[in-house]
């Protein structure tokens, strides 16, 4: 594990806040498989080419993104898809929107995997009894999904999303209500995340949090200057053997 702050790991975590998106499992893969779906999707049952799909849905969601600001459904596939058949002059057309929102997530799912060890490092955290609580943009409906596709909803007891809190990541308000849910904590608190802007300095503006940022291969790893973390790691496994450590 690389360590940039040794002294910042010198005594272990009375709670953990973790990003979900791109910190337990990689992102891309899952999305480009989801995207390629609906990509036939809208090719085969709509005759929509593929080109045009994606003219339609890149503006689609730019202006959803635009109206809505960064709020949690300012991420809504749901939106995405309807805009983007309106766009493409076929009106709302509810169920090929519900389907084609469907579709995207199916693939999704299909092509997300939990990186190494992220069950058994939050079960060192159950173990020992510290809360561990996912923190994460986006709508609840889906990210509640996604803890039942991977069984996360064994080792974590608590979820707040930007849906819920009003607002995406770096907003105070998202941290805050984490441990509201809680009922509090005293000591130190980690956030593990993948985003420099959103997880490192937003838990750090928010809460004075230990900050631990995942990548997913350390040679690659170039520190942002506005929100270095405290740690980088690249595996699991290096996280549990330094809890482990400090238990």
């Amino acid at each position: 594990m690389k360590i940039l702050n040794p002294i910042a790991l010198s005594e272990a975590p009375s709670c953990v806040l973790l990003d979900l998106d791109n910190t337990l499992y990689e992102y891309d893969p899952a999305h480009t498989a989801g995207m390629d779906a609906v990509r036939e999707y809208a090719e085969q049952q709509l005759r929509i080419s593929a080109a045009d799909f994606d003219d339609c849905f890149h503006a689609a969601r730019a202006e959803i993104k635009q109206r809505l600001g960064p709020t949690g459904s300012s991420h809504h596939r749901l939106l995405y898809f309807q805009r983007t058949l309106e766009k493409a002059g076929l009106a709302t057309q509810p169920m090929n929107a519900l389907q084609m929102e469907q579709v995207y997530w199916s693939a999704f799912l299909s092509k997300a995997t939990l990186f190494d060890e992220v069950l058994e490092f939050l079960d060192d955290l159950r173990i020992a009894g510290i809360p561990a609580i996912i923190v994460t943009d986006l709508t609840a409906q889906i990210q509640l999904r996604k803890l039942l596709y991977f069984n996360l909803n064994k080792y974590v007891d608590w979820m707040v999303t930007s849906e819920e809190s009003g607002a995406d990541k770096p907003a105070i308000g998202i941290f805050h209500l984490a441990l509201a849910k809680i009922g509090g904590v005293e000591g130190k608190v980690w956030m593990i995340g993948d985003d420099p802007g959103k997880d490192i300095a937003g838990a750090r503006d928010a809460l004075g949090c230990t900050t631990l940022q995942k990548v997913h291969k350390l040679e690659k790893f170039t520190p942002d200057a506005a929100a270095t973390p405290d740690a980088v790691f690249s595996r699991f496994g290096d996280l549990r053997s330094t809890l482990t450590d400090l238990l």
